[in-house]
């Protein structure tokens, strides 16, 4: 059996805190200090682009020590508003039927993730 991969990251509330990183997160290379409860494993971000602008991101995603969200694995999704006419509604709908399919194999992820144990 594979032993369950670990790091260290420092908190500004705790210290260096040891966690397990799951396999499916995409590390954390680019952590800055934070207060432990921020603490989160994340794939990369899945992007839709509309117009060749990011318009919605979405990732697995998990905050072992949050205080407030869950602590279960989940999907994160983040959309970011702009006023549009109707055509573009139209435009951004038919971007939103491809994305859909990009989300479903995240859920697809997210049970598999989640049947494996591996949080």
């Amino acid at each position: 059996m594979t032993e369950p991969r670990t790091i260290t990251l420092a908190t500004t509330d705790h210290g260096d805190v040891t966690i397990s990183e799951p396999s499916w997160c995409r590390g954390h290379e680019d952590h800055l200090p934070e207060e432990r409860a921020d603490l989160a494993h994340n794939t990369d971000d899945v992007i839709l682009k509309w117009r060749g602008q990011p318009l919605v991101f979405a990732c697995l995603d998990q905050a072992p020590y949050a205080d407030t969200a869950s602590r279960d694995v989940h999907v994160s999704v983040s959309l970011v508003g702009q006023a549009l006419d109707a055509r573009e509604v139209y435009e951004l709908a038919a971007a939103l039927d491809t994305y859909a399919d990009q989300l479903r194999t995240l859920a697809d992820q997210l049970l598999v993730v989640r049947a494996e144990g591996d949080l």
